[in-house]
């Protein structure tokens, strides 16, 4: 880049407070089915592990979003106003953005912001005209309607007008998909563990890893990865106090990552107060180019 562009920064949200995590985890594991937020997969241990997961040969989104980016970067930047903001939300090794950024003359911030918490922009930034940024995918882990709501949360930051630029993974065969989230090297399955781990080193559990297995599967009718831990035998596991049964085979749903065609996202986007402007896709994933209505 031949010019300085103001970053003003935003902390990174804590980790959560014991109690907080403490109060779902138990919640969710005496639900029926049992399940854990996968917020809580990326503590320093998980956020090593999922690192190493966008590097395997098997996992195809962060490598093919790059390259989509990067092709298409001087397209994409040409929808930036002149003077603008780019509010990446979830924004974290920022590296996608450098991409956007080293495209256009046009970005006077740049404000990477947490997804899961309210947030004013500085004022500094919230004079000028903004566009979002949503790589990575993750809008699948949200369930539909979850998306829809962030959809207009992000509507209600960036305002009416505002250009978002949103990165989803596409429906496609079911063994690519079985592959990226079951690598050969049992990364993905260490990560889905490490939940497991990270309840035993902060809420004093007693689960043993070896007594629980990665499962992750494509669900065709929901057009979804569920990735569970599954209960190898019947056993008792001691948490925060409380004691919590599981049958032989029982699971804890731990994430979803929905696929989505061009056009269901685009539909979702329309049904969330938002615009269709453009869409660059390998047919593996898309980069979906959106424009916030005045209503909705």
């Amino acid at each position: 880049m031949t010019r300085a562009v103001r970053t003003a920064r935003r902390a990174a949200a804590p980790t959560a407070p014991a109690s907080a995590f403490a109060t779902d985890v138990i919640a969710g594991l005496t639900a029926k089915p049992k399940r854990l937020s996968p917020k809580y997969f990326y503590d320093l241990a998980g956020s090593a592990l999922f690192d190493r997961i966008t590097q395997l040969p098997e996992y195809y989104p962060t490598r093919c979003e790059l390259a989509l980016l990067q092709d298409n970067a001087p397209a994409i930047a040409s929808l930036f106003p002149a003077g603008c903001a780019l509010i990446e939300f979830g924004g974290g090794s920022s590296r996608k953005a450098r991409i956007l950024l080293g495209a256009a003359a046009t970005v006077e911030a740049y404000v990477p912001v947490d997804i899961t918490k309210a947030f004013a922009l500085p004022p500094a930034v919230a004079r000028l005209p903004r566009v979002g940024f949503f790589p990575g995918s993750t809008i699948g882990n949200f369930e539909p309607h979850e998306a829809c709501q962030f959809l207009r949360h992000a509507g209600a930051v960036l305002g009416a007008g505002a250009v978002f630029l949103v990165g989803v993974d596409l429906v496609k065969d079911a063994k690519v998909l079985y592959r990226a989230y079951n690598d050969a090297e049992g990364v993905t399955a260490k990560f889905n563990l490490n939940l497991l781990a990270r309840i035993n080193r902060e809420l004093g559990g007693d689960f043993n890893l070896g007594a629980f297995e990665h499962h992750a599967f494509y669900n065709t009718q929901q057009h979804r990865i569920e990735m569970h831990l599954a209960s190898t035998r019947r056993q008792k596991v001691r948490v925060n106090g409380a004691t919590i049964d599981f049958r032989a085979g029982e699971t804890i749903h731990t994430e979803n990552s929905y696929k989505y065609t061009i056009e269901s996202f685009q539909a979702l986007a329309r049904g969330s107060g938002w615009s269709p402007l453009n869409v660059w896709s390998d047919g593996m994933v898309s980069i979906h180019a959106l424009q916030k209505t005045v209503v909705g």
